[in-house]
C-alpha cells in the first residue's frame, strides 16, 4: 500500500532535522515586527545569505538595520563585520557609542577593514568556516564582476555549512541574480514629530525577495531597549507590496533560468 501524502510529508521533515544536525541549525529568528515575521513563516534564517540594499543618501541608515538584524541571528556571539578602507570616510563609521545607542552590545561586533571587494569576499569565507562567529557582514560599495550567481552560492553554502549568518550590504548597486534567501531595500523611515523619545530609530523596509514566502514593504521600528522590531505606535502597516513589478519580476525569471 502506497504511503500518504501526509507520511510522506513527516518523513521529509524528520530527514531534513537529521540533515541539520539539530533544532537549532537554520532556526527562524523572530524580528519583532508581526506583518515581517508571518512572511518570513517565523522570522529570518539563521546560517542563510540575506542582502540589504540601500537608497542612495540612506547607508546609515541600512547599516542600522543590517546591525540589528546580525545582532538578533548571531545569538550572543560576535559578529564581524567586513568594509572597505574608505567607507568609513565615505559613510561614516560603525562606532562604539552608536551601537550601544542601538542597544547592541559593541563588544560583539568586530570590523575588518579591506582594500576593494574581492579581498571582502576572500575574507568572508575565510570567516563563515569559524563556528565561533554568529553572523558576518560584507559591506560592498558599488558595482562589482566578483559578487555575480556564482559569489553568491559560495556564500550560501557557506552559511548553510556551518550555521554561520550571512549578510551582504550594498551601497550604490542596483539587485542581480543571486541565491539570497532575502532581499531588503531600506531607507529612512519618518519619525513621529510629536514624540520626544528619538532613540527609536525607523527603517521604511521593503522585502523584495523572499525564497519561502511573499513579500512585504513596512515601517519598522528599532526598540533600543528591547534590541527587536516593532511596529511604530502612531501608524498601521504601511505598504502592501506592489502587484505590478517588472523589474523584480524580471530578476526572478533570470534567476529561476540560471537555477534551472
Amino acid at each position: 500500500m502506497p504511503a500518504s501524502p501526509e507520511t510522506i510529508a513527516q518523513l521529509r521533515a524528520k530527514l531534513s532535522k537529521a540533515t541539520l544536525n539539530g533544532p537549532e541549525k537554520h532556526a527562524r529568528i523572530p524580528l519583532g515586527f508581526v506583518e515581517a515575521d508571518r512572511a518570513l513563516h517565523g522570522g529570518l534564517v539563521r546560517g542563510a545569505l540575506h542582502e540589504v540594499f540601500s537608497v542612495a543618501g540612506h547607508e546609515a541608515t541600512a547599516t542600522g538595520f543590517v546591525a540589528g538584524l546580525a545582532a538578533r541571528v548571531a545569538n550572543g556571539k560576535p559578529v564581524l563585520w567586513i568594509r572597505q578602507d574608505f567607507a568609513g570616510i565615505e559613510f561614516g563609521e560603525i562606532a562604539a557609542t552608536g551601537l550601544l545607542e542601538l542597544g547592541i552590545d559593541p563588544s560583539k561586533f568586530l570590523i575588518l577593514r579591506v582594500a576593494n571587494a574581492e579581498e571582502a569576499l576572500r575574507a568572508a569565507s575565510d570567516a563563515m568556516t569559524c563556528t565561533a562567529l554568529g553572523a558576518v557582514a560584507i559591506e560592498v560599495v558599488g558595482e562589482h564582476k566578483v559578487l555575480d550567481l556564482k559569489a553568491s552560492r559560495r556564500l550560501t553554502l557557506g552559511a548553510a555549512e556551518t550555521n554561520v549568518s550571512a549578510f551582504l550590504l550594498r551601497f550604490n548597486a542596483a539587485p542581480d541574480a543571486s541565491s539570497a534567501e532575502t532581499r531588503w531595500q531600506i531607507r529612512a523611515g519618518r519619525s513621529n514629530p510629536d514624540d520626544d523619545n528619538w532613540g527609536m530609530p525607523r527603517f521604511d523596509a521593503e522585502l523584495l525577495r523572499n525564497r519561502r514566502g511573499r513579500t512585504g514593504h513596512w515601517v519598522m521600528e528599532w526598540n533600543c531597549d528591547e534590541a527587536i522590531f516593532c511596529q511604530p505606535a502612531d501608524r498601521g502597516a504601511v505598504v502592501s507590496a506592489p502587484l505590478h513589478r517588472p523589474v523584480a519580476a524580471a530578476m526572478e525569471s533570470e534567476e529561476r533560468r540560471a537555477f534551472a
